[in-house]
Protein backbone atom coordinates (compact mmCIF):
# COMPACT_ATOMS: atom_id res chain seq x y z
CA UNK A 1 0.00 0.00 0.00
CA UNK A 2 1.36 3.38 -1.05
CA UNK A 3 1.20 6.40 1.28
CA UNK A 4 0.78 9.97 0.06
CA UNK A 5 3.61 12.24 1.15
CA UNK A 6 3.71 15.86 2.26
CA UNK A 7 0.01 16.19 2.93
CA UNK A 8 -0.92 19.68 4.18
CA UNK A 9 -3.97 20.32 6.31
CA UNK A 10 -5.03 23.67 4.86
CA UNK A 11 -7.70 24.18 7.52
CA UNK A 12 -5.08 23.78 10.25
CA UNK A 13 -2.63 26.09 8.40
CA UNK A 14 -5.21 28.90 8.36
CA UNK A 15 -6.53 27.99 11.81
CA UNK A 16 -10.16 27.59 10.71
CA UNK A 17 -12.66 24.77 11.11
CA UNK A 18 -13.64 22.53 8.20
CA UNK A 19 -17.11 24.10 8.11
CA UNK A 20 -15.78 27.69 8.04
CA UNK A 21 -17.55 30.00 5.60
CA UNK A 22 -15.79 31.61 2.63
CA UNK A 23 -15.98 34.99 4.39
CA UNK A 24 -14.34 33.57 7.54
CA UNK A 25 -11.56 32.01 5.45
CA UNK A 26 -10.96 35.29 3.60
CA UNK A 27 -10.85 37.28 6.86
CA UNK A 28 -8.30 34.94 8.45
CA UNK A 29 -6.18 34.84 5.29
CA UNK A 30 -5.99 38.64 5.08
CA UNK A 31 -4.87 38.86 8.70
CA UNK A 32 -2.19 36.18 8.26
CA UNK A 33 -1.03 37.63 4.91
CA UNK A 34 -0.42 40.99 6.54
CA UNK A 35 1.34 39.36 9.49
CA UNK A 36 3.76 37.29 7.40
CA UNK A 37 4.13 39.54 4.34
CA UNK A 38 7.82 39.65 3.17
CA UNK A 39 7.75 43.46 3.13
CA UNK A 40 7.00 43.45 6.86
CA UNK A 41 9.51 40.66 7.61
CA UNK A 42 12.60 41.46 5.52
CA UNK A 43 15.16 38.65 5.56
CA UNK A 44 12.91 36.35 7.62
CA UNK A 45 12.90 33.07 5.65
CA UNK A 46 10.50 31.42 8.07
CA UNK A 47 7.93 34.21 7.58
CA UNK A 48 8.45 34.03 3.82
CA UNK A 49 7.72 30.28 3.78
CA UNK A 50 4.70 30.80 6.04
CA UNK A 51 3.40 33.47 3.64
CA UNK A 52 3.67 31.04 0.72
CA UNK A 53 2.02 28.22 2.64
CA UNK A 54 -1.01 30.28 3.71
CA UNK A 55 -1.26 31.56 0.14
CA UNK A 56 -1.42 27.99 -1.13
CA UNK A 57 -4.05 27.14 1.47
CA UNK A 58 -6.18 30.13 0.49
CA UNK A 59 -5.74 29.28 -3.21
CA UNK A 60 -7.55 25.98 -2.60
CA UNK A 61 -10.06 26.84 0.15
CA UNK A 62 -11.26 30.11 -1.39
CA UNK A 63 -12.48 28.29 -4.50
CA UNK A 64 -15.60 26.22 -3.81
CA UNK A 65 -14.80 23.66 -6.54
CA UNK A 66 -11.19 23.16 -5.46
CA UNK A 67 -12.20 23.08 -1.82
CA UNK A 68 -14.73 20.32 -2.54
CA UNK A 69 -12.04 18.31 -4.34
CA UNK A 70 -9.60 18.85 -1.51
CA UNK A 71 -12.14 17.75 1.12
CA UNK A 72 -12.88 14.59 -0.84
CA UNK A 73 -9.20 13.88 -1.36
CA UNK A 74 -8.51 14.42 2.36
CA UNK A 75 -10.93 11.67 3.33
CA UNK A 76 -9.09 9.16 1.15
CA UNK A 77 -5.71 10.35 2.38
CA UNK A 78 -6.79 9.61 5.95
CA UNK A 79 -7.33 6.01 4.89
CA UNK A 80 -3.50 5.83 4.71
CA UNK A 81 -3.00 4.91 1.09
CA UNK A 82 -4.66 3.90 -2.12
CA UNK A 83 -2.47 1.93 -4.53
CA UNK A 84 -3.03 -1.80 -4.50
CA UNK A 85 -6.46 -1.52 -2.88
CA UNK A 86 -8.93 -2.44 -5.63
CA UNK A 87 -11.93 -1.82 -3.40
CA UNK A 88 -11.09 1.84 -2.83
CA UNK A 89 -13.80 3.80 -4.67
CA UNK A 90 -12.93 6.58 -7.06
CA UNK A 91 -14.29 10.02 -6.18
CA UNK A 92 -16.63 11.33 -8.83
CA UNK A 93 -16.86 14.64 -10.63
CA UNK A 94 -13.31 15.98 -10.18
CA UNK A 95 -12.10 18.37 -12.85
CA UNK A 96 -8.90 17.32 -14.60
CA UNK A 97 -7.83 20.92 -15.04
CA UNK A 98 -4.29 20.18 -16.15
CA UNK A 99 -5.52 18.26 -19.21
CA UNK A 100 -8.37 20.65 -19.96
CA UNK A 101 -11.11 18.03 -19.42
CA UNK A 102 -13.94 18.18 -16.91
CA UNK A 103 -16.16 15.70 -15.04
CA UNK A 104 -13.37 13.08 -14.99
CA UNK A 105 -13.10 10.20 -12.55
CA UNK A 106 -9.80 10.58 -10.70
CA UNK A 107 -8.24 7.72 -8.80
CA UNK A 108 -6.35 9.11 -5.77
CA UNK A 109 -3.79 6.29 -6.10
CA UNK A 110 -2.40 7.96 -9.22
CA UNK A 111 -0.81 10.69 -7.06
CA UNK A 112 2.60 9.80 -5.62
CA UNK A 113 2.64 12.81 -3.32
CA UNK A 114 0.48 15.68 -2.18
CA UNK A 115 2.24 18.19 -4.44
CA UNK A 116 1.12 16.21 -7.49
CA UNK A 117 -2.46 16.42 -6.23
CA UNK A 118 -2.20 20.22 -5.74
CA UNK A 119 -0.79 20.53 -9.26
CA UNK A 120 -3.80 18.60 -10.55
CA UNK A 121 -6.34 20.71 -8.64
CA UNK A 122 -4.99 24.19 -9.44
CA UNK A 123 -4.00 23.36 -13.02
CA UNK A 124 -0.20 23.38 -12.76
CA UNK A 125 1.46 21.90 -15.85
CA UNK A 126 4.16 19.25 -15.43
CA UNK A 127 6.22 20.94 -18.11
CA UNK A 128 8.98 23.18 -16.81
CA UNK A 129 9.12 25.54 -19.79
CA UNK A 130 5.74 25.75 -21.55
CA UNK A 131 5.71 27.91 -24.63
CA UNK A 132 3.66 31.06 -24.78
CA UNK A 133 0.67 30.88 -27.05
CA UNK A 134 -1.71 33.67 -28.03
CA UNK A 135 -4.15 34.33 -25.21
CA UNK A 136 -1.96 32.62 -22.63
CA UNK A 137 0.53 34.00 -20.12
CA UNK A 138 3.41 32.02 -18.60
CA UNK A 139 3.94 32.75 -14.92
CA UNK A 140 6.00 31.24 -12.08
CA UNK A 141 4.02 29.50 -9.36
CA UNK A 142 3.64 32.12 -6.56
CA UNK A 143 3.38 29.46 -3.84
CA UNK A 144 6.77 27.78 -4.40
CA UNK A 145 10.25 28.77 -3.32
CA UNK A 146 12.83 29.86 -5.96
CA UNK A 147 14.43 26.41 -5.65
CA UNK A 148 11.26 24.69 -6.84
CA UNK A 149 9.97 27.08 -9.48
CA UNK A 150 7.27 25.56 -11.64
CA UNK A 151 5.96 27.39 -14.68
CA UNK A 152 2.30 27.13 -15.49
CA UNK A 153 0.00 28.54 -18.12
CA UNK A 154 -2.83 30.83 -17.09
CA UNK A 155 -5.54 31.48 -19.63
CA UNK A 156 -6.26 35.17 -20.10
CA UNK A 157 -9.62 35.71 -18.38
CA UNK A 158 -12.55 36.84 -20.51
CA UNK A 159 -13.48 40.49 -20.21
CA UNK A 160 -16.61 39.57 -18.31
CA UNK A 161 -14.48 38.44 -15.34
CA UNK A 162 -12.67 41.77 -15.03
CA UNK A 163 -13.74 43.56 -11.88
CA UNK A 164 -12.87 46.98 -10.43
CA UNK A 165 -12.14 47.20 -6.72
CA UNK A 166 -11.97 50.08 -4.24
CA UNK A 167 -9.55 50.72 -1.39
CA UNK A 168 -9.36 53.55 1.12
CA UNK A 169 -6.15 55.49 1.75
CA UNK A 170 -5.78 57.91 4.66
CA UNK A 171 -3.00 60.52 4.43
CA UNK A 172 -1.68 63.33 6.65
CA UNK A 173 -2.33 66.82 5.30
CA UNK A 174 1.35 67.44 4.51
CA UNK A 175 1.53 64.27 2.35
CA UNK A 176 -1.76 65.07 0.63
CA UNK A 177 -0.42 68.57 -0.16
CA UNK A 178 2.96 67.44 -1.48
CA UNK A 179 2.00 64.18 -3.24
CA UNK A 180 4.86 61.96 -4.41
CA UNK A 181 5.63 58.25 -4.10
CA UNK A 182 3.68 56.25 -1.55
CA UNK A 183 3.88 52.52 -0.79
CA UNK A 184 0.49 51.07 0.03
CA UNK A 185 -0.52 47.61 1.21
CA UNK A 186 -3.84 46.17 0.15
CA UNK A 187 -5.99 43.79 2.18
CA UNK A 188 -5.17 40.92 -0.20
CA UNK A 189 -1.48 41.17 0.79
CA UNK A 190 -0.20 43.05 -2.26
CA UNK A 191 2.23 45.95 -1.88
CA UNK A 192 2.14 48.71 -4.51
CA UNK A 193 4.36 51.73 -5.18
CA UNK A 194 2.04 54.57 -6.22
CA UNK A 195 2.88 58.06 -7.44
CA UNK A 196 0.33 60.32 -5.75
CA UNK A 197 -0.64 63.69 -7.26
CA UNK A 198 -0.21 66.87 -5.19
CA UNK A 199 -3.07 68.75 -3.52
CA UNK A 200 -5.29 65.72 -2.75
CA UNK A 201 -8.51 66.26 -0.80
CA UNK A 202 -10.91 64.07 1.16
CA UNK A 203 -13.32 62.26 -1.15
CA UNK A 204 -10.99 62.35 -4.14
CA UNK A 205 -10.61 59.08 -6.08
CA UNK A 206 -7.40 57.99 -7.81
CA UNK A 207 -7.62 55.33 -10.52
CA UNK A 208 -4.88 52.70 -10.87
CA UNK A 209 -5.25 50.80 -14.13
CA UNK A 210 -5.08 46.99 -14.21
CA UNK A 211 -4.61 46.69 -10.43
CA UNK A 212 -8.09 45.29 -9.72
CA UNK A 213 -9.44 41.75 -10.19
CA UNK A 214 -8.40 39.94 -13.40
CA UNK A 215 -7.10 43.13 -15.01
CA UNK A 216 -9.74 45.47 -13.65
CA UNK A 217 -8.90 48.83 -12.10
CA UNK A 218 -8.17 49.79 -8.50
CA UNK A 219 -9.80 52.97 -7.18
CA UNK A 220 -8.12 54.62 -4.18
CA UNK A 221 -10.53 56.76 -2.20
CA UNK A 222 -8.59 59.47 -0.38
CA UNK A 223 -9.20 60.67 3.17
CA UNK A 224 -7.06 63.51 4.56
CA UNK A 225 -6.50 63.29 8.31
CA UNK A 226 -7.45 66.33 10.44
CA UNK A 227 -4.39 68.47 11.22
CA UNK A 228 -3.61 69.88 14.70
CA UNK A 229 -2.75 73.35 13.29
CA UNK A 230 -4.39 73.74 9.88
CA UNK A 231 -8.03 73.51 8.81
CA UNK A 232 -9.09 73.55 5.16
CA UNK A 233 -11.88 76.01 4.33
CA UNK A 234 -12.35 75.41 0.61
CA UNK A 235 -9.14 76.60 -1.03
CA UNK A 236 -8.18 78.62 2.05
CA UNK A 237 -6.29 77.33 5.07
CA UNK A 238 -7.21 78.53 8.55
CA UNK A 239 -4.89 78.50 11.56
CA UNK A 240 -4.52 80.23 14.92
CA UNK A 241 -1.33 81.96 16.07
CA UNK A 242 -0.82 82.76 19.78
CA UNK A 243 0.81 86.03 20.82
CA UNK A 244 1.79 87.48 24.21
CA UNK A 245 0.07 90.55 25.71
CA UNK A 246 3.17 92.64 25.04
CA UNK A 247 3.29 91.49 21.37
CA UNK A 248 -0.39 92.31 20.99
CA UNK A 249 0.06 95.75 22.56
CA UNK A 250 3.26 96.75 20.75
CA UNK A 251 2.74 94.93 17.44
CA UNK A 252 5.62 93.84 15.25
CA UNK A 253 6.71 90.65 13.49
CA UNK A 254 5.57 87.21 14.60
CA UNK A 255 6.22 83.79 13.06
CA UNK A 256 3.26 81.90 11.52
CA UNK A 257 3.29 78.28 10.30
CA UNK A 258 2.29 77.41 6.70
CA UNK A 259 2.36 74.22 4.61
CA UNK A 260 5.52 75.59 2.98
CA UNK A 261 7.22 76.26 6.33
CA UNK A 262 7.18 79.16 8.83
CA UNK A 263 6.89 82.74 7.53
CA UNK A 264 7.20 86.17 9.18
CA UNK A 265 4.08 88.30 9.36
CA UNK A 266 3.55 91.77 10.81
CA UNK A 267 0.75 92.51 13.25
CA UNK A 268 -0.28 96.08 14.11
CA UNK A 269 -0.11 97.54 17.64
CA UNK A 270 -3.18 96.90 19.75
CA UNK A 271 -4.27 93.76 17.87
CA UNK A 272 -7.32 92.02 19.34
CA UNK A 273 -7.72 88.36 20.15
CA UNK A 274 -9.73 86.72 17.34
CA UNK A 275 -8.64 89.27 14.74
CA UNK A 276 -7.77 87.62 11.37
CA UNK A 277 -5.05 88.42 8.86
CA UNK A 278 -4.61 87.08 5.33
CA UNK A 279 -1.42 85.57 3.90
CA UNK A 280 -1.94 85.72 0.14
CA UNK A 281 -1.25 82.63 -2.02
CA UNK A 282 -0.41 80.47 1.01
CA UNK A 283 -3.58 78.37 0.90
CA UNK A 284 -4.36 75.05 -0.83
CA UNK A 285 -3.84 74.57 -4.58
CA UNK A 286 -6.94 74.33 -6.80
CA UNK A 287 -7.54 72.81 -10.23
CA UNK A 288 -6.59 75.86 -12.31
CA UNK A 289 -3.13 76.00 -10.73
CA UNK A 290 -4.02 78.87 -8.41
CA UNK A 291 -3.80 78.76 -4.62
CA UNK A 292 -6.07 80.03 -1.94
CA UNK A 293 -4.96 82.18 1.00
CA UNK A 294 -4.04 81.36 4.57
CA UNK A 295 -6.18 82.99 7.23
CA UNK A 296 -4.33 83.63 10.49
CA UNK A 297 -6.38 84.26 13.62
CA UNK A 298 -4.60 85.98 16.52
CA UNK A 299 -5.04 84.49 20.00
CA UNK A 300 -3.70 86.52 22.94
CA UNK A 301 -2.46 84.17 25.64
CA UNK A 302 -1.05 84.81 29.11
CA UNK A 303 1.65 82.93 30.96
CA UNK A 304 0.63 80.66 33.83
CA UNK A 305 4.06 80.77 35.43
CA UNK A 306 6.26 83.89 35.50
CA UNK A 307 9.58 84.74 37.09
CA UNK A 308 9.88 87.11 40.07
CA UNK A 309 11.36 89.76 37.78
CA UNK A 310 8.42 89.49 35.35
CA UNK A 311 5.98 89.73 38.25
CA UNK A 312 7.67 92.90 39.51
CA UNK A 313 7.44 94.51 36.05
CA UNK A 314 3.77 93.54 35.67
CA UNK A 315 2.99 95.11 39.08
CA UNK A 316 4.71 98.34 38.06
CA UNK A 317 2.82 98.32 34.74
CA UNK A 318 -0.49 97.87 36.56
CA UNK A 319 0.24 100.92 38.67
CA UNK A 320 0.96 103.19 35.73
CA UNK A 321 -1.21 101.84 32.89
CA UNK A 322 -4.05 104.11 31.73
CA UNK A 323 -6.08 101.54 29.74
CA UNK A 324 -9.36 100.77 31.56
CA UNK A 325 -11.16 97.93 29.65
CA UNK A 326 -14.07 97.83 32.13
CA UNK A 327 -14.76 101.54 32.27
CA UNK A 328 -18.07 101.20 30.38
CA UNK A 329 -19.31 98.55 32.82
CA UNK A 330 -19.36 100.82 35.88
Amino acid sequence: MQNLQNFRDYYEILGVSKDATSEEIKKVYRRLARQYHPDLNPGNKEAEEKFKTIGEAYEILSDSSRRSQYDQFSRYWQQNGFAGNKQTPKPKGWDNRANGRSSQDVDPSQFNDFESFVNQVIGVSNRKEPKNTPGNTTTSDPFRTPRTKVAYTVNTPPRSTRRDIEARLTLPLEKAYQGGNERIRLEDGRSLEVTMPPAMVTGQTIRLRNQGISGGDLYLKITVDPHPLFKLEGANIFCQVPVTPSEATLGGQVEAPTLDGPVKMTIPPGVRSGQRFRLGNKGYPVENGQRGDQLVEIQIVTAKNITPQERELYEKLREIETFKPRADLI
